[in-house]
């Protein structure tokens, strides 16, 4: 080859060598006969709001591998499938299936920051099979956990945003693909599922149906229905051992997630209400229907509890009011839709050796915490003590089997970590993708997190508010702020809630700072609430990386809550912060000396 361009570095040959390559290493998909491994898929969801596209996968944690099979039900001129950071278009992981008007092509590959799709010159999707059946063509594919490409995505612990998109033209060549130029969209995951078997139910289980009431789904893009049951008269307590959904057929797609509470003993009795969770209009009681029992959400399995705890529901000291709510993702603003969608549990009257509890983690729900406007990442981090946890919890301790992790829309990341003599010792949650449209409960077996009287638990959330040009405190509304971890764990104490927030004295410090650092001689400090005094700080890089050192290095408040909301003896303000003197690394995927599997080039009677 002739090179006629002087002033062509070593760079520019070496992106061309590697592109080359990369075309070589391109499956023909119409010539493709090898045959597929014999693999159970059990877990699915649908991608696209019509459920034309629908992923299924499984998982090899001693290969490290995920295998996906992706249904497309009208296959036109290809298909795309991806991962990315937060469900970006741009610099993301791609699978792409197309066709150049003569022959079909499989590969992997990747998009910059522009969303152009290039070919990967290392290619670690493997293709296993590609067949059109009854229902549609199927994709059977594989990819390691970890590829050591830096353009490929690390897939780990937590929530993955899945993207997709439909190619409605051939294409000659992959580099002519821009993902903004096509029909696209999102779904989001847990990829990762415990390798563990369903364990069996007892003999005299029985099943509660909590479920919409043949509700016409609204034909807006996002709608929280709330629907309020009653358990029957004098139902003796039961322990729920397991809980699943149960989705009317055909709303697969827009039955996103689901929620079943349990309202307050102390309200005697919740009106019906079947309707808007947001209309102004519903029943105050509503409000107190707040202790979760069960959580589901699109692509979640079902839910097991351990064989020695159940939740316990009806009796002496429970609500006989369940309030359950659905949330329904309508993009398409289909209308007429009826649905009745919900969770099924499973409880018996045969009771286990424990009772289940949840416990609540994090920040107290208060404007005092606040993360400053413009902020690509903002940390905020809640404690419960050592003091609380010697106080509350049990001489033997709790196992913490499944946790819930929730924030509202600025949320990016949460990590729950156990503290013990100053060394983080367990990471009892993490998801470092996390959606607030996609929260569900993860279980920790088959290994559960012990959690001993004096132990240190700290929840850390991560924030994102570049969009946003006022501070976001902390609070109960969609657009206020929320940093909670919601952990399962048996035996069942009388602790409900172990949260903190820095103390008032020291946030009316830094407000008096700032103002004055600013040339603000007058501070209304205390003559106006906390969220004014927020909304009337000049806000710069320095006040808000002073606000983080408040709340990194400021006594707090701390809520050591009983299930009556009451606090537990003791004293409870100006605490210090955790010291924590040794921190977990992360876990590392071996690259294995940089060799990586490749798909090998097929030609026609291969």
């Amino acid at each position: 080859m002739r090179i006629c361009n002087k002033n062509l570095r070593l760079q520019d040959v070496t992106i061309m060598y590697f592109t080359a390559l990369a075309a070589l290493m391109v499956i023909l998909v119409a010539s493709y006969q090898a045959a597929p491994p014999r693999l159970p898929m059990p877990f699915r969801v649908p991608l696209d709001p019509h459920g034309d596209l629908q992923l299924a996968w499984n998982i090899s944690y001693a290969d490290q591998e995920v295998y996906m099979e992706l249904r497309v039900a009208d296959l036109q001129h290809g298909v795309v499938l991806g991962m990315s950071d937060r469900g970006e278009l741009t610099n993301a992981d791609l699978v792409v299936l197309w066709d150049s008007g003569a022959n079909s092509y499989f590969g992997d590959a990747w998009s910059d920051n522009e969303g152009h799709v290039s070919l990967d010159s290392q290619q670690d999707y493997e293709l296993l099979e590609a067949k059109h059946k009854s229902d549609g063509f199927h994709l059977l594919f594989k990819r390691p956990f970890s590829t050591c490409d830096p353009r490929d995505y690390l897939i780990e612990e937590g929530t993955v945003h899945i993207i997709y998109g439909f190619l409605d033209k051939p294409l000659a060549s992959l580099d002519q693909l821009n993902l903004s130029r096509i029909h696209t969209g999102v779904q989001r995951v847990l990829m990762l599922r415990p390798d563990t078997p369903s364990p069996a139910l007892p003999p005299d289980v029985q099943t509660l149906d909590v479920v919409a009431p043949n509700v016409v789904i609204p034909n807006q893009e996002t709608t929280y229905w709330c629907f309020i049951q009653a358990l029957p008269e004098n139902m003796p307590k039961n322990h729920i051992v397991m809980y699943e959904s149960v989705i009317t057929p055909g709303n697969e797609a827009i039955v996103h997630h689901m929620e079943v509470f349990e309202c307050s003993p102390d309200v005697r009795d919740v009106p019906e209400y079947s309707g808007s969770c947001d209309d102004k209009m519903k029943p105050g009681k509503l409000n107190f229907c707040r202790h979760v029992l069960a959580a589901w959400a699109m692509g979640a399995e079902a839910f097991y509890y351990p064989p020695d705890a159940g939740m316990p529901m009806g009796g002496p000291g429970s609500s006989r009011f369940l309030r359950l709510e659905v949330h329904y993702h309508n993009p398409l603003l289909i209308s007429g839709r009826r649905d009745s969608s919900g969770i099924r549990l499973h409880h018996s009257p045969s009771l286990r050796r424990y009772d289940a509890g949840i416990m609540e983690l994090g920040l107290v729900y208060t404007p005092i915490m606040a993360i400053p406007p413009k902020q690509h990442t903002f940390y905020l981090s809640g404690y419960c003590t050592s003091k609380c946890t010697q106080t509350a919890l049990p001489p033997g301790g709790i196992h913490v089997f499944a946790s819930q992790l929730h924030t509202h829309l600025a949320g990016r990341g949460v990590r729950t970590v156990l503290v013990r003599g100053g060394k983080e010792l367990e990471v009892i949650q993490e998801d470092q993708h996390f959606s607030t449209h996609y929260q569900v409960n993860s279980l920790k077996s088959p290994s559960m997190v012990f959690v001993l009287q004096g132990d240190v638990l700290i929840t850390k959330c991560t924030y994102n508010t570049e969009d946003r040009s006022t501070p976001t405190v902390g609070g109960f509304g969609i657009m206020e702020e929320m940093c909670v971890n919601y952990i399962h764990y048996y035996p069942r104490t009388k602790l409900e809630l172990c949260k903190s927030h820095v103390e008032p004295e020291y946030l009316q410090k830094y407000f008096s700072f700032i103002n004055r650092f600013h040339g603000n001689d007058r501070c209304v400090c205390g003559e106006v609430g906390v969220t004014e005094q927020y909304s009337q700080l000049q806000w710069d890089a320095f006040a808000g990386e002073v606000l983080d050192s408040l709340y990194n290095t400021a006594p707090f408040s701390m809520h050591c809550n009983q299930s009556s909301a009451r606090l537990f003896p003791g004293e409870w303000d100006m605490q210090p912060v955790p010291l924590v003197t040794s921190i977990l690394e992360k876990p590392s995927y071996p690259c294995e000396g940089g060799a990586h599997p490749t798909s090998r080039p097929l030609t026609p009677g291969a």
